[in-house]
């Protein structure tokens, strides 16, 4: 029997015009998402401002656009463009209108405040939906390490960076003396002294501000460091007093001379060389951070340092929560409650040892005046500890593996702390909102 094949037919013209909403299915995302935007209360949109008149696109219609193609792994502005004439679902959001990439890229640079007020807004709908519970509440946090738009080998380290300064230095007397000797000897062709000297004064401009930068930043991770040390030279003089063995060497004084391998970047300068995978390797990157629910697996808090790894970096994200679960922690703190910290106080590896398998007792509690280091060294021991702390691995990884791999987010595209975290932001409620779709729709 010769099978049945449907006819295909690409030339005959639609009778009517189709409505677009025909075009996908009733439960799509687009769908979602676009009534999820018309329906948040945002204060802070704006609109493209040119001055010539010509009629704008609606803001909202552009953040929903923005949203749904980060949140289908399409990330450019140039790439948007080209969706709205070949992606259905995309070509539905604007109605059959094709915003250009400027227009794309100028409200995404103009509009950072709305993403952070549009990240809460799906929190609080969230909360609405009755999908992100409150009350006893479980955050895991933790950092991953996003590319920045710009290379490593744009880089220079200080040591480097006063070794071109002398040498730019010699070169540009050399051509100095040979210009005032009217040197007639016949140079490259196409080069000229003058061009010559100019060039490596600007050269020596540029690594004069970025050794100046570098020293800037040594100052000020001083007095960031000062505190700290303070602290442990306190407790450390604490215990003895008490007559207990001070084990480990002197903490050091921090100094406010920067490191031989302190880098500054000339195309992203507060981006920062940091190790990436397992440490063999280097990136010219930036620290992406988030908080996630566990119950939901909603990002609460999404924020980018420098910062090239995840130490002291928790009670700023704390600082980061989202409004709608930020009120939640305060109200345990004003309850004279405090937030119960679950982190790892030393490097442990993955593989399980056969000990590891064995039931344990219970551990020893600390003794009283213990220190914060044996106090959460116990409380990781501990089976609840133990439990909870495993929660990281099942909530806030596998969102940066969405992100990374699903959505394909790897490189920031915007340049400076601020670009990037404003980028950050969009990113993790391009996770959000098909989230809160998913849940939504998913059966009872």
């Amino acid at each position: 029997m010769l099978a049945r094949l449907v006819n295909i037919d690409r030339d005959t013209p639609l009778l009517l015009p189709p409505a677009l909403r025909e075009w996908i299915p009733a439960d799509h995302l687009a769908r979602y998402l676009l009534d999820a935007v018309e329906s948040l209360p945002l204060t802070t949109l704006r609109v493209n401002e040119r001055g010539a008149g010509d009629e704008q696109f609606p803001p909202r219609m552009l953040l929903g656009l923005v949203i749904y193609c980060c949140a289908t792994g399409t990330f450019s502005s140039r790439a948007i463009e080209r969706a709205t004439y070949t992606d259905v679902a995309v070509r539905f959001l604007p109605g059959d209108t094709h915003p250009d990439h400027d227009t794309i890229c100028e409200f995404r640079r103009q509009n950072g405040p709305v993403l952070a007020e549009s990240f809460v807004q799906v929190l609080e709908l969230a909360r609405e939906l009755k999908l992100l519970k409150f009350g006893q509440l479980t955050l895991a946090a933790h950092g991953t390490k996003v590319l920045a738009n710009a290379s490593k080998h744009s880089a220079v380290s200080y040591q480097r960076d006063g070794e071109q300064i002398e040498l730019l230095r010699q070169e540009v007397d050399q051509l100095l003396a040979k210009a005032e000797q009217a040197d007639r000897a016949p140079l490259q062709d196409g080069l000229t002294i003058p061009a010559e000297i100019t060039r490596r004064r600007e050269r020596l401009s540029k690594l004069q501000a970025a050794r100046t930068v570098i020293e800037e930043r040594a100052r000020h991770r001083a007095a960031q460091e000062q505190p700290v040390y303070a602290s442990k030279q306190t407790d450390r003089a604490g215990r003895r007093a008490r007559g207990e063995l001070v084990r480990g060497h002197e903490p050091q004084p921090p100094s406010a001379t920067p490191e031989p391998k302190d880098q500054y970047n000339f195309t992203d300068p507060p981006s920062r060389i940091m190790t990436a995978g397992t440490g063999q390797h280097f990136e010219q990157a930036y620290n992406a951070q988030a908080a996630v629910e566990t119950d939901s697996r909603f990002i609460v808090a999404a924020r980018v340092t420098d910062a090239p790894n995840d130490k002291e970096q928790l009670v700023p994200t704390l600082h980061a929560v989202a409004a709608p679960v930020r009120a939640q922690v305060v109200a345990v703190v004003e309850a004279n409650a405090e937030p119960t910290v679950y982190a790892a106080v030393e490097k442990t590896g993955h593989h399980r040892r056969v000990a590891d398998l064995e039931q344990r007792l219970e551990p020893l509690p600390p003794t009283a005046g213990a220190g914060p280091v044996e106090q959460m060294r116990y409380r990781l021991q501990t089976a609840a500890g133990r439990a909870l702390y495993r929660l990281r691995q099942q909530t806030v990884e596998p969102v940066f593996g969405i992100i990374k791999e699903v959505l394909g987010f790897r490189r920031f595209l915007l340049r400076g702390l601020a670009g990037a975290e404003s980028e950050w932001t969009l990113v993790c409620l391009a996770y959000n909102l098909p989230r809160l779709h998913r849940l939504s729709v998913a059966p009872a």
